[in-house]
């Protein structure tokens, strides 16, 4: 029967249908998210209907019939996000595996996520231009290679401006305020080799550089549309910098890019009715640069600047916000694209993943974390600015003596100034060997790379002091990809808190184990487990009883869940 607040809005009869009444039952019919549930109303409460012949208002057809007092649609998991930013990117799911730095967003998750109809970024940052470009030299093939056999891409998943079908990979660009000579050859190298998709991360303000990848083969198509063959997903935390994403390139830029010979006149005429940026990933308390952002209250905000920006400047091109930072269980999934999000991000569990560029040892570490677990500390790139990273403190000394080593730069004015006992215990403990020998190592490494810190090492003790420090945390890192046992200590391991919440979800089950994370199982799971998380929510809207049971959405086996992403 129905309750005197409920009023029938049509009947079910069973036929060969199923009616859920118990728990395990209602969680399999709930679970089944491809099939529409009619919630009935019967003398033992409400249950889920599966099946059978569902007649919505009409009068009662027999006296078996059950009144059907809400509905719940089905879920298909290729349908989660925004659809234009598959068709535009070539993709089956929007789910975005993030650039992790040194080779972490390894080829292998790129080529896994491609194979799955996800985007994979490979990690750029921190490595030589000659290690990036074997990257592309692996990567490349990807393009023809999943189209042929996998067939991702249909006739309609074309992009709005009549590019190219983009590539089912990107590359990362991290800002690099104190090397820009770094960031030009890097989309130099890009633009070379025809790397269609890039993600610029960590960016203070747009640079030429950026904005060249952005403008290079821009051209009107055949029915005068503007054409953007590179595509551009910034990653911000800040209001600041992504309206100047979401806005077209500043005058003084393309007039500097139109005297190098970089852009046309024309070209930069095109580029003043486009954004530098179609897609914005709004980056919330993320591993690695962060500024620590809720979730909660940063993407709604990055949300209303995309439609301020798009009222302004009335692009054709829709522009798009996804979410990183914090996402690692299906209920955070979840919120994330009912907030709004086109596509969600997801960095700190694949670094845990088998598939990752990093150590077995680290993935142990990450594995056995804790929300807790993570700290603030100085960062290799930015360093003299005091930008901080966020990285894994369980395990490791490094979040310590990386701040010891900032405390000291700013407390002196070069290396000789440092008391002897300070200078030993720095040698003794972090750097391992003389500082004259860093220092001669630092002279090796910047020599072929950027001469010209070397130069303002000699002249500025302050500035060598700098150096040498950037020498052990940026070693820390790489000590932490290969798993140096003698380093263990020092390990820089970046890291957000989306990594506690993943092992709590999964603690007791096959993917506690760190040797039973793939970079496919977790993505599978977190969409399917969103999927699920709707589900739930559209039942509790309409008075449908959600026990802690239900809500209990345990990871599943590779086998098991892989048939839900099966065409």
């Amino acid at each position: 029967m129905t309750s005197p607040h409920q009023t029938p809005l049509g009947w079910w009869s069973a036929n060969s249908g199923s009616l859920a009444m118990e728990t395990a039952d209602i969680a399999e019919a709930i679970g089944d998210v491809k099939a529409p549930l009619l919630i009935v109303a019967t003398s033992r409460g409400l249950g889920l209907a599966r099946g059978g012949v569902g007649l919505l208002g009409i009068e009662r057809p027999d006296s078996q019939a059950f009144s059907v007092v809400g509905m719940v649609p089905p879920v298909r998991l290729d349908q989660l996000g925004d659809a234009s930013f598959r068709q535009d990117f070539g993709l089956r799911f929007n789910y975005v595996s993030g650039a992790m730095a040194a080779g972490i967003g390894s080829e292998r998750i790129a080529e896994e996520m491609a194979h799955q109809g996800m985007l994979g970024i490979f990690g750029a940052a921190g490595l030589s231009l000659a290690r990036v470009e074997a990257a592309i030299d692996r990567l490349m093939p990807l393009t023809a290679h999943v189209r042929a056999t996998s067939k991702l891409v249909d006739a309609s998943s074309r992009p709005s401006d009549s590019s190219p079908v983009s590539q089912p990979f990107g590359f990362n660009l991290i800002h690099s305020p104190n090397d820009q000579s770094l960031e030009r050859a890097l989309v130099d190298l890009y633009l070379r080799r025809d790397v269609r998709v890039v993600e610029a991360s960590a960016f203070l303000d747009l640079t030429p550089h950026v904005v060249r990848y952005r403008l290079h083969g821009i051209h009107r198509g055949v029915h005068g549309e503007i054409c953007t063959p590179n595509r551009l997903i910034a990653k911000v935390s800040r209001i600041e910098v992504g309206s100047k994403f979401f806005a077209p390139p500043p005058a003084k830029i393309l007039s500097q890019l139109v005297e190098q010979g970089a852009i046309t006149v024309e070209q930069a005429q095109l580029a003043e009715s486009i954004p530098v940026a179609q897609d914005i990933t709004a980056e919330a308390d993320s591993g690695g640069h962060t500024d620590n952002r809720p979730a909660l209250t940063l993407l709604p905000t990055i949300l209303a600047l995309r439609d301020r920006a798009a009222a302004q400047y009335a692009f054709v091109q829709s522009l798009r916000v996804g979410a990183a930072g914090g996402i690692s269980t299906p209920a955070s999934a979840a919120a994330a694209l009912a907030m709004g999000a086109a596509y969600i991000l997801v960095g700190s569990v694949q670094q845990a993943c088998v598939e990752s560029g990093t150590c077995d040892a680290v993935r142990q570490m990450l594995a056995e974390a804790e929300q807790a677990d993570v700290t603030m500390c100085p960062c290799a790139d930015m360093f003299e600015m005091g930008v901080k990273v966020q990285v894994l403190k369980r395990g490791t000394m490094f979040p310590m003596r990386a701040a010891k080593l900032y405390e000291t730069y700013r407390n002196y004015t070069g290396i000789g100034a440092i008391p002897a006992a300070e200078r030993e215990w720095l040698e003794k403990n972090l750097f391992r060997t003389s500082l004259e020998d860093v220092w001669r190592q630092t002279v090796e490494y910047f020599s072929t790379r950027d001469p010209q810190q070397i130069e303002k090492g000699t002249r500025d003790p302050k500035h060598q002091m700098a150096l040498l420090f950037r020498w052990y945390l940026g070693q820390s890192s790489r000590w932490a990809n290969s798993g140096e046992p003698s380093r263990r200590l020092d390990y820089q391991i970046w890291c957000g808190p989306a990594m506690g919440a993943f092992n709590e979800w999964t603690r007791g089950t096959f993917l506690a184990r760190a040797e039973n994370r793939r970079v496919a199982t977790v993505a599978h799971n977190l969409l399917y487990g969103a999927a699920v998380m709707q589900r739930l929510y559209a039942l509790r809207t309409q008075g449908f009883p959600i026990t802690p049971e239900l809500t209990r959405l345990a990871p599943q086996e590779p086998d098991v869940i892989r048939p839900w992403f099966e065409r």
